[in-house]
């Protein structure tokens, strides 16, 4: 194969594998850490400690309980005291209790869904007897006056409906298959790059620099997209507590953003000394050889 060819193909190959590698990477974060119950709940765990979303938390059961109150001259008086009594329930140990089993519930009921195609056109739904019972139990431990009478009713909460279920199943289905292929091709892309190259160090060099590239873009892609997401949530959702959600989610796939960057740039760099250092080594080998109008040196004779 021509020179020229070959540096044609081993540009193209390379450019494939610096796009598909920061896809990748975002298929394989969402497929195998946000579709983990495990790590999505470890994720989730730091934020019942959050004062913003303790506060957030504190003000939608304390306005949930109140839509059940009747109104009359003392609603203000109430209204303050079930705040207070929720804000004062986040700062527990059965709050973190209950918001650890809450997230594992929900998430838990999301995959089941999405994974099961018989719940086609049904509402992800979630039962929140299990949470209750975890409270119960934290509550007795600390000895808090009758929990032990506190109530556990199986309670059904909608966390999805019909239709927004139903495209995230295909959607969940590509993602993956997206998840296990783009790296692999990414790889597998790079490296016949390099092997069909012209100058494979100079393949290397751009497959780093592009890999470095790639992970930038997906680190703005992070930053653009929680810019967006907040944007599109209800004005009741939006603030602090939901950037903090937002941020505990994607903290995994910035690092691995940077990693790519770090990658790239050390290949590049190691790539960029090796050949320099190997120029400076071939000049020398070549200045090294005698000059044939010098005499050589005369040996001593042995005696």
């Amino acid at each position: 194969m021509p020179p020229r060819l070959r540096s044609a193909l081993s540009a193209v190959l390379v450019v494939l594998a610096c796009l598909l590698a920061p896809c990748g990477t975002l298929a394989a974060w969402a497929a195998y850490g946000l579709a983990d119950t495990g790590r999505y709940v470890a994720a989730m765990a730091p934020l019942a400690t959050d004062p913003d979303v303790r506060e957030a938390v504190a003000d939608t059961v304390g306005d949930g309980i109140m839509d059940k109150v009747a109104t009359g001259p003392a609603h203000g008086a109430v209204r303050l005291f079930v705040h207070d009594a929720t804000r004062s329930f986040t700062q527990t140990a059965a709050f973190r209790v209950g918001w650890d089993a809450a997230n594992r519930a929900v998430h838990d009921a999301v995959l089941r869904a999405l994974r099961d195609e018989r719940t086609d056109g049904r509402p992800v739904t979630v039962d929140l007897a299990p949470v209750t019972a975890r409270i119960k139990d934290r509550l007795a431990q600390d000895h808090v006056p009758f929990a032990h009478r506190i109530p556990v009713r199986h309670t059904t909460v909608t966390v999805l409906g019909a239709q927004e279920a139903d495209r995230l199943r295909k959607g969940y289905d590509v993602l993956e298959v997206a998840a296990f292929w783009l790296p692999l091709a990414a790889v597998v892309f790079a490296v016949a790059g390099i092997a069909v190259a012209a100058c494979r160090r100079r393949a290397v060099a751009a497959t780093g620099i592009g890999t470095a590239v790639g992970g930038a873009l997906l680190a703005v892609a992070v930053v653009v997209g929680r810019h967006l997401t907040l944007a599109e949530l209800p004005g009741a959702m939006r603030g602090p507590a939901a950037g903090a959600v937002y941020d505990a989610l994607t903290a995994t796939l910035r690092t691995a953003s940077w990693l790519l960057v770090a990658l790239g740039l050390t290949v590049a760099l190691v790539s960029w000394l090796t050949g320099r250092y190997g120029r400076v080594l071939r000049r020398r080998a070549r200045g090294r050889p005698t000059d044939p109008a010098t005499p050589p040196r005369p040996t001593r004779a042995r005696l």
